[in-house]
């Protein structure tokens, strides 16, 4: 595994296989695709930033990288994608074998440019989107987390507030002297014109009357966008007296009845808003709700508490009835804000379940946050809404409005990527006929990710006979763009990611695919793969198909003799995958059973959008085992590891367990821990 953590040290990139099946058909037998799984904006401390443009290939664009042929003398450069020779501009005229620029350098495969003059001028703009109808309690702790989030808010940050329960409450912050609201129909979808017309836009500057409003530059004053959108240092004050004030939504709720909440409506009308007085703009909107949405589109549940809110048992009958016409709301919610470029991040509270399944659309595709807790006063909430803003050491490195592209040799297409990203529908010839998630497309729009956030992409080979090893095409190669605006330094910076790995086809080539094969990255892939297929295929048996992707692994690359059970044996290359496919049928994003579908969904968007290390734990939690008489090491997970003098410390991400031994429980009740000379 070492060698693959180093190639994710050098490009933040993990492949299923680092060596590469020659042809379809190998790769086919090989069960588990080729694949990669990518961290477009992973730190690395020794990566350099070029502050000039990249130097792009003139037929396929390209960019120069450190597999490029490059001819000192006649300073001319091979594409190592399409072969086109390229001259270099006049400032490279001083390139030699010694004096060679950066992006040349073998070990950085993996660099960013930074095009001066590209800083963007909107700051980062914040819509809180908040839920009133939730008992006093929760009131209570909703506005302490908020008041202290407004706090941390950066200065320059635009801040607007909309509020929402039976109605939805859009507030005029700009509006000095006293609390001012524009109150809108919860059970009534509003569209952009009627808002813009309702809230008076169009008071001081005339509407224009043709094209598209959008922002201060088409057809709005600054002066009307500053009533909703302020500086978090101008609106602080007006911001925490509104909250101090806030009271719970007033329309009674009968005795059988749910609360009346408009959840839909809320969202649309934020979308909207910003769509139209900050499109394009690193915007976020951060949606606090504490229960199910009952009124208006993207209802998830009629008001009659009589009527149960959709298990999985309902969406497999097709017997949820709010369920499609609530997803179709949400994926054109999805689409426009794709289009805005902004940002939907979920803070779910509630021991009901609220839509995250409906809702799951909108927030993967513009790349949101989710979080999932049973009150607003949970820890799991306080902190997570706290790391969004602050940043120092435990930044989140958000940066959004990215754009990822990607270029492949010949041989290869991309048949799509599963993760947090949306398609920018830009076909070609790289483009595979067979579509896996987010596909026909080379380039994806990130509204917004972190430093974290993974997509995985999938690869096909379209090579149909074995290649000539003594040609050129014996490497695949692979380079990946990803251009984005990073908020903490509000620049946009090119990082371009450039792969290269073996191909290898014929008789010998099993012993090379073993020793390329990273087992954790495959049994992530599979998992995104199977989480994937659960929810576009009707009649999919998850389990079934995992066994029979194991059996035919396991039949290609163990040993053994026929008929004979006992010879059977994996490399150690193949070792753990067998142990990954187990827990992963067990697993929360296979076994649905004693979760709700908000859940499943919750955890699915998880697995979809972490690293490979973070997700192999959601598979297959780890143990680590203390004692005093050896150092902390990790343990089976299996009843043997239960040991009286041993602590036990259970990491399955989504929670921790810690399990005392018997003894070390007496100790504890002894208070042993708390004398001096236990220190």
């Amino acid at each position: 595994m070492a060698e693959f953590m180093e190639l994710e040290g050098q490009d933040g990139v993990r492949m299923a296989w680092n060596v590469i099946p020659g042809t379809k058909q190998e790769a086919s037998n090989c069960v588990v695709p080729v694949s990669a799984v990518y961290t477009p904006i992973k730190p690395f401390p020794n990566m350099p930033v070029l502050p000039y443009a990249p130097l792009r290939c003139r037929n396929c664009r390209s960019v120069l990288n450190p597999f490029s042929i490059v001819d000192f003398a006649a300073k001319i450069w091979i594409c190592p994608f399409c072969f086109q020779r390229n001259h270099f501009p006049p400032h490279y005229a001083s390139i030699s074998d010694e004096n060679l620029p950066a992006e040349l350098f073998p070990q950085y495969t993996t660099i960013e440019y930074q095009s001066p003059g590209e800083a963007s001028s909107i700051p980062p703009v914040f819509m809180f989107v908040v839920d009133t109808s939730i008992i006093e309690e929760e009131m209570a702790f909703l506005k302490s987390a908020l008041s202290q989030a407004i706090g941390l808010l950066p200065d320059n940050s635009l801040v607007g507030l909309i509020t929402f329960g039976t109605l939805v409450h859009v507030h005029e912050l700009g509006f000095g002297t006293i609390p001012k609201t524009y109150v809108f129909k919860g059970s009534k979808d509003v569209s952009k014109e009627q808002l813009l017309e309702q809230m008076n836009f169009f008071l001081f500057k005339p509407k224009p009357p043709t094209g598209v409003i959008a922002g201060a530059r088409d057809g709005l004053s600054s002066e009307s966008i500053a009533r909703f959108l302020l500086p978090a240092s101008d609106c602080e004050f007006a911001l925490n007296s509104i909250l101090e004030e806030l009271q719970k939504d007033p329309w009674p709720t009968p005795v059988d009845q749910r609360a009346s909440r408009c959840s839909g409506t809320a969202l649309s009308i934020a979308a909207s808003l910003l769509g139209a007085c900050v499109p394009g703009s690193g915007a976020r909107i951060l949606a606090f709700i504490g229960g199910p949405s009952t009124e208006g589109p993207g209802a998830i549940v009629s008001k009659n508490l009589s009527d149960p809110i959709r298990s999985h048992k309902d969406l497999d009958k097709d017997s949820a009835p709010h369920y499609h016409k609530a997803v179709k709301f949400y994926e054109a919610l999805a689409k426009q804000l794709v289009h805005q470029g902004h940002v939907l991040d979920l803070f779910a509270c509630a021991l009901d379940q609220v839509g995250v399944a409906e809702l799951k659309v909108a927030v993967e595709k513009t790349g949101g946050l989710v979080v999932l807790a049973e009150s607003f006063g949970h820890s799991v909430f306080k902190d997570s809404l706290r790391r969004v803003f602050r940043s120092e050491d435990k930044d989140l490195g958000l940066s959004s409005n990215g754009i990822f592209e990607i270029n492949c040799s010949k041989d290869i297409k991309v048949q799509g990527i599963l993760g947090p990203c949306a398609s920018l529908e830009k076909k070609g010839p790289l483009c595979s006929d067979t579509i896996v998630g987010q596909g026909s497309t080379s380039a994806w729009k990130m509204c917004g990710l972190d430093q974290a956030t993974s997509l995985c992409l999938i690869f096909e080979i379209v090579k149909k006979e074995i290649p000539d090893a003594t040609l050129h095409s014996n490497i695949f190669g692979s380079q990946l763009y990803f251009y984005s605006y990073q908020h903490s330094t509000a620049e946009m910076r090119l990082r371009v990611t450039s792969l290269s790995r073996r191909w290898v086809a014929g008789p010998g080539s099993i012993q090379d695919l073993i020793a390329g094969f990273d087992q954790e990255a495959a049994a992530v892939v599979m998992a995104r793969l199977v989480s994937f297929k659960m929810e576009i295929e009707a009649e999919f048996d998850p389990i079934r198909w995992l066994d029979k992707a194991l059996i035919h692994m396991c039949s290609r690359f163990g040993d053994y003799q026929k008929d004979s059970p006992s010879s059977f044996s994996l490399s150690p290359r193949f070792s753990i995958f067998p142990q990954f496919m187990f827990h992963l049928r067990r697993s929360q994003f296979v076994q649905v059973f004693n979760n709700s579908p908000d859940e499943t969904a919750y955890f699915r968007m998880i697995l979809n959008r972490e690293n490979v290390a973070n997700s192999v734990v959601m598979i297959q939690p780890s143990l680590i085992s203390y004692s005093f008489q050896s150092a902390p090491e990790p343990a089976l997970l299996d009843v043997a590891a239960i040991a009286a003098d041993r602590i036990l410390l259970l990491d399955s991400y989504f929670t921790i367990v810690i399990f005392h031994g018997s003894t070390i429980a007496q100790w504890r009740k002894a208070g042993y821990h708390n004398q001096p000379e236990h220190q």
